[in-house]
């Protein structure tokens, strides 16, 4: 009875720790804070807000209803062997910061990030230099050769766009590193409690609802519906999350950020007609959760939806964060692009899109 008891407080006491630890682990930098305060009210407004958390303008189940627990053990356990690549990746050198066009360009940095030159202004969306997409380095490394671009080879930054808080797409080393060549933040609902808990001036943060737009002189940001979710640490639907309509005196621009397929793509042509292009995820989708990652064919439809002249793939070829071989999203979208018809750009990374002028299309994945 004594060894019985001894060793349940022993229990007791391990339990203890390995909750404070992780209690303490969570209050670091990484994790970022939730909205309070101000932010919290203004959050408490939206249309998009109810029962303590955002919700997607549809159910949005994040597992599929026949996912089981055991059954995405074993698959996890029985995934492709191909889900790194063998080789590394390829990149173009580019000198971001005297490179000049008349037309809107775009250098892609792997997965979901991009820099965007147009009308003399420099933006930025959803920058991850840190080599990881995770609350810790040694979790979810970026493909070797598919992180060679830095903040030190940016530009001053107009304007950083963020989609949504997740780790692959809102990056504390980044933020933390930018935060001072970055004139202003442009992020959905409660992200700001994140930039600020980062150190980043309130007066430099703007946050946007679902369909409210914001000025930078001559150019136009309406953060647009998205089907995903939020979090960064145990609670979800804190903040919110987005695409974006960039609007320049002569060119739409489609942000799309994570989404899955939805009736919202849609929506936003109907409102802002076509785009000159459309910015779109294409990668880390799973057939257990199939409503907030959309697959290949979805994102061509996607495209096709929003009457886009041309279709840029990404949220792949950087980090392993689905099940599928490293390159199947590439090989997918391609196919369901030439079987429907829409023009798409599958650029290196840091080789230069030049709306109306270049659209690269090399199958660089065919190491």
């Amino acid at each position: 009875m004594k060894l019985l008891k001894h060793i349940m407080i022993t229990a007791l006491i391990i339990a203890s720790l390995l909750s404070m630890t992780g209690f303490m682990a969570m209050q670091q930098g990484p994790f970022g804070k939730t909205p309070k305060g101000k932010r919290l009210e203004r959050i408490q407004q939206s249309p998009n807000y109810r029962n303590g958390s955002f919700q997607n303008l549809s159910e949005t189940p994040v597992q599929a209803e026949e996912a089981s627990f055991f059954g995405m053990m074993y698959d996890f356990f029985n995934k492709s062997k191909s889900t790194q690549p063998a080789d590394s990746i390829p990149h173009v050198k580019s000198d971001l910061k005297t490179f000049s066009t008349e037309k809107p360009t775009i250098f892609w940095f792997g997965h979901s990030s991009y820099l965007i030159k147009t009308n003399g202004k420099n933006i930025l969306v959803d920058p991850v230099f840190s080599g990881y997409a995770a609350p810790f380095s040694f979790m979810v490394k970026a493909f070797k050769g598919a992180n060679n671009y830095a903040v030190k080879d940016l530009p001053e930054i107009d304007m950083l766009v963020i989609s949504h808080d997740h780790y692959d797409h809102l990056d504390h080393q980044t933020i933390t590193a930018l935060k001072d060549r970055v004139k202003h933040f442009y992020v959905p609902l409660g992200v700001g409690a994140h930039l600020e808990n980062w150190g980043i001036a309130e007066d430099k943060i703007t946050e946007l609802d679902w369909w409210e737009a914001t000025s930078f002189e001559n150019l136009k940001l309406t953060a647009t519906p998205a089907r995903h979710f939020s979090g960064r640490g145990l609670s979800r639907g804190k903040s919110l999350w987005a695409s974006y309509v960039l609007e320049t005196p002569e060119h739409k621009i489609y942000i799309g950020g994570d989404s899955g397929y939805d009736s919202h793509f849609k929506a936003i042509s109907e409102k802002f007609g076509p785009m000159d292009i459309a910015i779109l995820e294409t990668g880390q989708y799973n057939k257990n959760w199939p409503y907030i990652h959309m697959m290949p064919e979805q994102t061509v439809q996607a495209a096709q939806d929003l009457h886009a002249k041309v279709l840029f793939p990404v949220h792949l070829g950087k980090f392993a964060l689905a099940l599928h071989d490293w390159d199947e999203p590439l090989h997918r979208v391609v196919k369901a692009a030439a079987e429907n018809q829409v023009k798409i750009t599958t650029p290196i990374i840091g080789e230069p899109i030049i709306l109306d002028q270049q659209y690269p299309d090399k199958q660089w994945w065919k190491l």
